[in-house]
Parts: structure tokens; sequence; C-alpha cells
């Protein structure tokens, strides 16, 4: 078939690359000015199989009463006139019921645990270099009420086959011994040996460089407009490119628009329940003796990661639900550094931090929408929330089966809406 891509972030990218394999004649189009230009320009970095819980969990509620009035909560919701929050708010309470909770880990479990294996096998095969370490990722705890929890949360990881394994606090400092300076603020951690960490970006515009040698044709600077509708198929895509205004047309067409997805979508009666969470980043260049981990670090308290990427230090996290809103928000930039200085005091970096934001997919149940819509020849790939980067290869595979005819290996509840 001839494919039409809506979008080159690592979600459509890898969905390029996997159609393309599968024998498809493949096309990406997108507005930037090259692939992984938004949500996947600067994320954190971390092939989190292990650490899949949703957002919507029983914990959380009282959490959300605890951050309420902070502006540099976790989890921060900027009220608007906007029915697409609130119906989305209700959504997402109704998914913290437990079995919910426990349905939607096993998807997320699933399909995350399929992704590593495509990443690692397609990283094996085309030598790929994006500052990837295979050194897993430790999730530390400062309150011992969490860290209980914790304990239970890995119980049931392991149940569905995950290493994640709860560890003390002397086996946290033999793991990353950068948290040294952080000791008297650790109760105890978990540690899963087979997760990895990398840049999204790089990985992005390598595997871009890959599918066009292999006649994926990629085209910037291309703004999608509408999708039109012809019966129950799809007759074109209208966009917006350097000649002007155009039809392009195709056999099939992926929807992989991350949080803008709704919006192309809403007109041909597809409601996704696809809401943007803004999430920020700072990337801090590190001195040649700077104590800095080399382990990935999972912060509970603050929701924030550290991951090395090179000589760089990457801190991502939180959730600031403010629409499409990517304003930088002072106080939320400062929290990223804050925290950092009180779990790595040692650490020395060399010029100024790199602040960015980007608005993550999110659906209510953190479970993303793969799968045929009610057109035909129209699929999704979208709603990965703050596991794109972890699902990306094993969505675009599955996707690529799925658009071939075929079954495909993860037991994932695919859509069709």
């Amino acid at each position: 078939m001839r494919v039409l891509v809506l979008g080159a972030g690592v979600v459509g990218t890898t969905s390029a690359w996997y159609l393309a394999r599968a024998g498809h004649q493949v096309t990406v189009i997108d507005r930037q000015p090259e692939v992984a230009d938004e949500t996947s320009f600067a994320n954190g970095g971390q092939i989190s199989v292990s650490h899949a819980e949703p957002w919507a969990n029983p914990q959380v509620l009282s959490h959300l009463v605890k951050w309420l009035g902070r502006e540099d909560a976790p989890l921060l919701w900027r009220w608007r006139a906007d029915p697409a929050q609130l119906e989305w708010g209700l959504r997402f309470l109704g998914e913290c019921l437990p079995g919910r909770t426990r349905r939607n880990i096993a998807a997320i479990v699933a399909m995350a645990l399929y992704s590593r294996s495509r990443l690692q096998a397609l990283r094996q095969e085309l030598a790929l270099e994006y500052d990837h370490l295979e050194r897993g990722i430790l999730h530390i705890y400062t309150d011992r009420k969490e860290f209980s929890a914790a304990v239970e949360a890995a119980q049931l990881m392991r149940q569905f086959g995950l290493d994640r394994l709860t560890v003390d606090t002397e086996k946290c400092l033999k793991i990353e011994p950068a948290l040294a300076g952080a000791k008297a603020l650790l109760v105890g951690g978990d540690y899963t040996r087979s997760d990895e960490t990398g840049d999204a970006k790089k990985f992005t515009c390598a595997l871009a460089e890959r599918a066009t040698a292999v006649g994926v044709d990629f085209r910037f600077g291309t703004a999608i407009e509408r999708i039109a509708a012809g019966g129950s198929q799809i007759a074109g895509v209208v966009a917006q490119g350097k000649n002007g205004a155009e039809l392009l047309t195709a056999d099939a067409y992926v929807v992989a628009l991350s949080s803008y997805s709704p919006q192309l979508l809403k007109p041909l009666g597809i409601r996704l329940p696809v809401y943007p969470a803004k999430g920020y980043s700072a990337t801090l260049t590190l001195a040649e003796d700077s104590v800095a981990p080399m382990v990935s670090v999972t912060d509970d308290e603050c929701k924030l990661v550290f991951s090395r990427l090179g000589n760089r230090l990457r801190i991502a996290g939180t959730a600031e639900f403010n629409g499409f809103n990517l304003d930088l928000n002072p106080v939320r930039c400062q929290a990223l550094i804050t925290r950092t200085r009180q779990l790595f005091p040692e650490l020395k970096t060399l010029g100024e931090p790199e602040f960015w934001c980007g608005l993550r997919p999110a659906t209510p149940s953190n479970v993303p929408i793969i799968g045929r819509t009610r057109y035909g020849n129209l699929w999704l790939n979208t709603g990965h929330g703050t596991l794109g980067w972890t699902m990306a290869c094993g969505s675009a595979a599955a996707l690529a089966d799925l658009m071939s005819g075929a079954q495909p290996e993860p037991d994932f509840p695919f859509v069709k809406c």
C-alpha cells in the first residue's frame, strides 16, 4: 500500500520504519523542519517498562489534594473553560478504581515489554547510536508510606514477569553511588536492571536516516489542515506546504500527531480521550569531575526522572494540564534544579541549564490508542502519554502488523473507533 503517516515524532517515525519494512510505500509529513522537534525533543530518556503504573491509580487521589494550590506540584491542574479538559478529568477519576488500574497496568506492561524487545533488535540490526545505556532504572522513595505502597506495586509487577526488585537504602547507594549525598533523605527503592535509557531525539533522527535510505519520503514544513473523508474511506489529507495547499492521497493513513490528534479527528466524528499534559525538562552539561548518576533515577516524591545522556544529565517530569499552552513556567523550571541539587549535591555543571517543555498526549488510563478507525483506511497510533519513548517501537511494529493483515504479538486492547 501507499501509506501516509501524519507526524514525524518518535511514534510517527517508528511507524514509518516498520511499515516500510513490511513492504509498504511510506510518506511522512510534519510541520516542523525535522523529525522529533516537538514532544519527542527532550523527554526524560527512560525506557521504563517496569515503572509503568498509570497516573490514574487509587493512591493518586490523596496526592491531588496535597498538591492543590502548589505551583511546583508534580501534577498541576489549571482549570479552563474547556469541556474536553473536564471530560478528561472525570474519566481520569474513573480510571483510578483498583480493577481498572490493574487492567491498565497489564496492557501497558504487555506493550512496553514487546516494545523494548523491538528496540533492542532494531538497535542491533541498524547499529543505532543515541547515548543509550543499559544500566537499569532505580526508583527512589523519601516517604515510608509511599515506599510501602511501592513494595506492593513491585510484587504486582513481578507477577507480570518483570524484574522489579525492592531494595533498601544501602542497596540504592551501591547501585548509584552519586546518591550518597542524599542518603538522609532516602528510605528505600526498587531497581529494574533490564530497563534502559537513551536520547529519543537522537534515536528518531538516526532511524529517519535509515528509513530514508530504504525509500521512506519525509516531507517537512508541511502543515496538516484537515483530513478529507469520502464515504467510509479517507479521500486524502489537505496540507499546506512550500508550494501552497495540496491534497495528499494514499491507500492508508496513520495519525501519529500526539496531543493534536483529537483536533484533526473531531470533524470526522472520532472523539479521542487524549488531552495534553505539559511536561518539563532541564538538560545540564556535566563537568568532567562531576559526581553525576550513571544509572537512571526516578524520584517518586517529585515525579522526576534523571537520565545520563553522554556528557549531559536530563531531568524531566511533572504534568501540567493547561491546554496547549507551551510557556515555560520559571517556578516549575527552578523546581527541577532545586531537586537535582538535593539529590546530587556534588553535581558540577558547565553553562546554564537548557529548559524545555512539551505536550504529552495523555489518555485517562495511560493506555495508548492503536488500531483502525470506522474509516477503513484510517489508522491511529497516539495517546502514549509519558511512555511514548518506551512504547514507540512496539506500538509501531504492532500497527504495521495490523495494517498488513497479521496478528500483532502483544496481548493489547487494540481499538476500532
